[in-house]
This record gives C-alpha cells, structure tokens and sequence, in this order.
C-alpha cells in the first residue's frame, strides 16, 4: 500500500476554497460568478463565494467511466447535451466511442436527475460577458472539467477562469489550454488521488449539495425569471425569450436580425439585465425570409409593434419605461416602431444595419436615438448621420471600432452594452 502524504496542504474542502479566494480575488473583476462542480466542488465553491461576496450556483457535469473498469475515465457529459470523449484515452484502451453509448445515455439520465434535484425550474446562471470561476476540489484527469469549461466558452464569458486546490500535473498540462486563468495551490509530483491532500475529504450527499445551494441562495436574494415566449404578429409567430431581474427598472425588447443567434448577444442582454432592464429577444426574421435575405421594414415594423403590445400586456414586465434594441435588418425596424408607438417606445439604440430605409418614418421618432456604427468608413459615417439628421427628437452617434469589415462580425458587443445602458438611463424617464 502506497503511503499517504504526511503533511497535507488542505484540512477540509472549506479551508481550501477559503485559500483559494485569495487567489481568485483579483481575477473575479467583470460581474463575477463561481460555478462549482458536483459534489466535491460544491463546499469549496461555496466558501470561495462567500468570502469574495459573488454569485454561486453548481454547473452540472458528469464523467463517464469506462465500461467494466471503474474510476477510469473516458469522457464527460455536460447539463447542455454535449459529450466531450478523451480520445488519447479511448486509443490507449483501442476502444471506440460507440462502447460508451449505454454510459453516455446513463450518465445523461443522472444529470436530468440531479438538475430537477440542485436547481428545478431555476435556469444556470448567465456567464455571457461576466468572468466566470469554475470550482472543484481537484483535478486528476482534467476530463470533467474540461467538459464544463467547454460548455461555458461557447456562451461568450469575460474571462473564464479555473480555480482548483490540486491538480496532477496531467490535468494542469490538459487544462491551461481551456481557460483565461488556471488557479491551482498544489500540483505534487507524486499525485495520486484528490482525496490524498485532505485531511478530511468525506463523502458528500445531495443533501449536503442542497442545503449548500439553499444557503448561498438565502444569503445572496435576487433572481431573474426566465421564460420562452411566443408573440403572434399577424399570421407570424415569434419566437423569444423574457428575463426579468429583480429589482426591475424598466424592460428592453431586443429586435435582432440576421445575427440573432450570435452568442454575444447573450453577453449584451446580461449586461442589460444586470442594469436593472427586463430584456424580450426576438427574432423578427421567419427562416424563409432569413433564407431570402430579409423582409421590408414596413411588415417587420409591424411585428416588432406587435412585440411592444405583447410586453405591455404581460405580467412581468408591463409597467415602467421601455426601450427598443434594434441591430442588423432590425435597426431600422426598431425606428420604424418608435414612430408608430411614441406613447410606449421611452429611448432607442440601433446597432449597424441601414438606417435610412426607415426614411419615412424617421421624422416621426420622438424617442432619443442614438446610432452605434462599426466603421468609420465614411458611406457609412455619411448614412448615418444622415439618417439621424432627419429624426424627430434628440440623437447621438458613436462609432464602436475602427474595423471596416461589418460582415466578419467583428463588432464590439461589450461596447454596444455599456452604451446601450448609458443611453437608457439618461433618456428612460
């Protein structure tokens, strides 16, 4: 029997994740949120977030074993359906990912499970445009957390951040690759097991994870309320989806166009929420007209109109002052909308997109406009002040960055958040 380390670095799982908030500390900046893995990430995750004041919520991850051998692992499942395999693995065990169905498919009934168990009907934390802090209470392998560090870069975090007590040096040399910032206190050498650099390493129970996530949730309070819409425009249906934070200052209907499936658009409308905005994302475009290249702004207007009808009638964000967010083909729809609704449209962003094919209707925008432009190309300087010389009431224009090159997407989402904010709240009433 090979002999455990004498002296260990960690007592118990809280005085790691208390050593490590040290270390997070001046890596947590930009709206900051830790995500721990089940179960052992749990009580480490939980007192890192408590001694840096930060959101906390559990990010649900699963390994899957090889068949027929325990404890060695071939892959992760993630709570969003993906499956990562570790493919050097599988080729030194000369075994093909089909021999991992039944695993895969066990260890996606666990997750369904311990997500109806940990969070019910509450969704994971938005990490788009936040720095995100990913906690466990080791890393051996690397393979779960790289599966869930996966998940979280593809929706667009700040900064994505790994923070763990001890790592073999297989799982550094796997991991630093995946994130922004790798926090580990100790990577022995002669690493074995996590569980060999604790004194006391207990097993953990879903009740020990759920009273843990009960108790963050008491201390920290607030919430969003999320839920899918879908708003009838005519003969259209538009689908979407509602946030609601609380406390609630207002609400922002975010018409997109034909980059609505941008993931940065996540990181705007999280930005906006953490204002104080309620934000409806719609997509105006029906994958015909997304296939034919656009609609006209007149119908698309209509629709949008019909969105704002839909908001002010609804339950959770009817009262307070609205705004519209309108980008791509939807940024002249959003103008074309302020002057059709002046008595519920309060401010107004539009982001890229041809302004001036809303030319009849800009005189009749009375909402304060203000025009984000990606280049500073001069047509398309020219466009827009333009456009914005014609409007009805108060504007202002900014141009976000120096690329020219719109259709690579090269915009600056973090810019069109902090503006779009600002320009709500010193035009909202």
């Amino acid at each position: 029997m090979n002999p455990v380390p004498v002296s260990l670095p960690f007592t118990d799982r809280i005085q790691a994740g208390d050593r490590l908030a040290e270390r997070v500390r001046p890596l947590a900046v930009d709206d900051p949120v830790v995500l721990a893995l089940p179960r052992g990430g749990v009580p480490v995750g939980a007192e890192l977030a408590h001694a840096l004041e930060l959101d906390f919520d559990v990010l649900l991850v699963r390994r899957i074993d090889v068949p027929g051998v325990p404890g060695t692992a071939a892959g992760a499942v993630s709570e969003d359906g993906h499956v990562f395999y570790d493919d050097r693995a599988l080729a030194r065990l000369r075994l093909p990912r089909r021999a991992l169905e039944h695993a895969v498919e066990d260890e996606r009934a666990e997750l369904a499970r311990t997500s109806d168990l940990y969070r019910g009907e509450r969704p994971l934390p938005s990490v788009a445009g936040r720095d995100c802090v990913v906690v466990d209470d080791g890393a051996d392998t690397g393979v779960t957390a790289r599966a869930a560090l996966r998940m979280l870069r593809a929706q667009a975090p700040s900064r994505l951040v790994l923070a763990v007590p001890v790592a073999s040096p297989e799982a550094v040399e796997v991991l630093r690759p995946e994130v922004d910032e790798l926090v580990v206190l100790s990577v022995p050498d002669n690493f074995r097991a996590v569980g060999d650099w604790y004194r006391e390493f207990g097993p953990l129970t879903d009740g020990h994870v759920s009273a843990i996530l009960d108790e963050r949730a008491r201390v920290r309070g607030g919430q969003e309320s999320v839920r899918g819409v879908r708003v009838r425009a005519g003969r259209v249906r538009l689908d979407g989806e509602l946030t609601v934070p609380t406390p609630l200052r207002g609400a922002v209907v975010m018409a997109l166009g034909e980059d609505s499936g941008d993931p940065r658009w996540k990181g705007v409308a999280a930005i906006l929420r953490r204002a104080g905005y309620a934000t409806l994302s719609l997509d105006l475009l029906t994958a015909d007209e997304r296939a034919d290249g656009g609609a006209e702004a007149g119908p698309l207007g209509e629709r949008l109109g019909e969105a704002v009808t839909w908001l002010r009638r609804s339950t959770d964000a009817a009262e307070g002052p609205l705004a519209i967010l309108g980008s791509g083909s939807a940024a002249p729809v959003a103008l074309v909308t302020a002057a059709e609704r002046p008595e519920d449209v309060g401010a107004v962003v539009v982001h890229g997109g041809r302004i001036d094919r809303a030319e009849e209707s800009l005189a009749a925008v009375r909402a304060p406009v203000l025009v984000l432009l990606e280049s500073r190309d001069s047509f398309v300087r020219e466009i827009g002040e333009w456009a914005r010389g014609r409007l009805g009431g108060p504007s202002g224009l900014e141009v976000l960055t120096g690329t020219e090159d719109v259709l690579r997407g090269a915009w600056n989402w973090r810019r069109v958040a902090s503006e779009s904010v600002a320009w709500f709240e010193r035009h909202l009433p």
